[in-house]
């Protein structure tokens, strides 16, 4: 396997599987599952190949359950691939799991990693300890933490009772503490306000730029891949289908717009027309046609409108392929 220094995370035709059982219903199949052998091979992560260099924030996305937390726990350590090479920070994280977590930084949703009852400063001071971070490189990141955010009012709070956006807050910021090369973020910002939502944005930006700290981000909230991304990976039962930058992906899409007509009755409509093939002052005719026009709104696509698209040419694929050849591959989208 080839490995690159300046590549962060290295992932070559990485597989999990998982075997799961077939269960029975009823009192009486539930004791024959507890005797059963009858499993069926659930491919998690199918043959996904990646190459990530460092300082880049990666937003890594997908539907719910199309294996985007199997591959972070792959990348974290905590899964052995079933097949294929992985390689982060130099190094194989389910066989390095010790050194592996020294150099990575984990935000799991609302998962905090913080004592509940203590003070926030406290537990910085026990994470101190955890990863043995020299007094001197401490003391700079507190330093810069205070530069970057209003630190001082959350040091002595206890983590029980901050808000969901102050707990969210700290916990990135216990996330970056040790230095990382690598943090994942897996929803940041799921349940916050929109305010907050920016602050968030604004240090995670800040934290990457000065730190250089490869970021990967999974998220189902457009506003953070917009905010944040340079780079999109988008994964769908298993596979791989999109991986470009984010300028590429509204590019590939370029000829979408979205329209937006008000009706009679203060009735707002939107329609995605793709140029290339519709004429949109036809369907403005055809709104003509039902009733008063009040208003007529043209839109560039949004990168949520953009991967709902990705998704459905996906899905449309993958039917046509297993309606006329289930022999063959799903290649996903040419992009």
């Amino acid at each position: 396997m080839k490995k690159e220094i300046d590549q962060a995370i290295v992932m070559e035709n990485v597989v999990k599987e998982f075997k799961v059982l077939n269960r029975h219903e009823g009192l009486r199949g539930s004791i024959r599952d507890l005797f059963s052998r009858d499993y069926r091979t659930v491919t998690a992560v199918d043959n996904i190949s990646i190459s990530i260099p460092g300082g880049q924030i990666v937003g890594y996305l997908g539907p719910n359950g199309a294996g985007k937390s199997t591959t972070i726990k792959m990348m974290t350590g905590v899964l052995e691939p079933t097949s294929g090479n992985l390689i982060v920070n130099g190094c194989v994280p389910y066989k390095n799991r010790t050194k592996n977590c020294e150099n990575i930084g984990v935000v799991f949703g609302q998962r905090s990693q913080l004592w509940w009852s203590l003070p926030l400063i406290e537990s910085f001071r026990l994470l101190k300890d955890i990863y043995l971070i020299p007094d001197r490189q401490y003391d700079e990141m507190m330093k810069l933490y205070s530069d970057l955010v209003d630190l001082e009012p959350l040091l002595h709070k206890t983590v029980r009772q901050m808000s969901l956006g102050q707990r969210t807050l700290s916990d990135i910021l216990a996330a970056f503490l040790h230095d990382p090369k690598i943090v994942f973020l897996d929803e940041p910002t799921i349940g916050l306000d929109v305010s907050m939502k920016a602050k968030i944005r604004d240090l995670i930006k800040e934290l990457n730029r000065m730190k250089q700290t490869t970021v990967i981000l999974t998220t189902h909230d457009m506003g953070d891949v917009d905010a944040l991304c340079e780079r999109i990976v988008i994964i769908d039962h298993g596979r791989m289908i999109y991986d470009n930058d984010i300028d590429h992906l509204k590019s590939y899409f370029g000829s979408y717009r979205i329209l937006k007509v008000r009706l009679p009755g203060d009735i707002w409509e939107e329609t995605v027309i793709d140029e290339s093939k519709t004429d949109v002052m036809s369907v403005i005719s055809d709104y003509q046609k039902k009733g008063k026009l009040l208003d007529i709104k043209l839109e560039e696509i949004s990168t949520e409108e953009v991967i709902k698209k990705i998704y459905e040419n996906e899905t449309n694929e993958r039917k046509k392929i297993s309606g006329i050849d289930k022999s063959r591959d799903n290649t996903g989208i040419a992009v």
